[in-house]
């Protein structure tokens, strides 16, 4: 498995979680690294990029509660998330983006209860 996917769970409203997502490749071959979510009946959506450069892109209903980050020494990218609703509950989906092709890894289920 090329992108290993971990910290999902359970939590609260309000509350906190960290996903981690570690690529077996450089993640500086990569044009951007990021996290996408599909929630039971809905598209996968984009939730938050980050490039080669470290510049940040959020969907607008994540903007300001999580927050991407890179650790190019370890090849890993982590999500942030903050401020957790029910509608962020979904099966969250690591990804290396090249132009033209995309890597998808395993899926973690966040759950958010009201």
């Amino acid at each position: 498995v090329q992108l290993q996917a971990s910290g999902g769970g359970l939590v609260e409203a309000g509350g906190s979680l960290r996903l981690s997502c570690t690529n077996s490749k450089s993640i500086d071959s990569y044009n951007a690294m990021g996290w996408y979510r599909q929630a039971p009946g809905k598209s996968r959506e984009m939730v938050a990029l980050i490039d080669r450069g470290g510049r940040p892109n959020y969907a607008g209903s994540v903007k300001g509660r999580f927050a991407i980050s890179r650790d190019s020494a370890k090849n890993m990218v982590d999500l942030q998330m903050n401020s957790l609703e029910p509608e962020d509950t979904a099966v969250y989906y690591c990804s290396a983006i090249l132009i033209g092709k995309q890597i998808w890894g395993q899926g973690t289920q966040v759950t958010v209860s009201s």
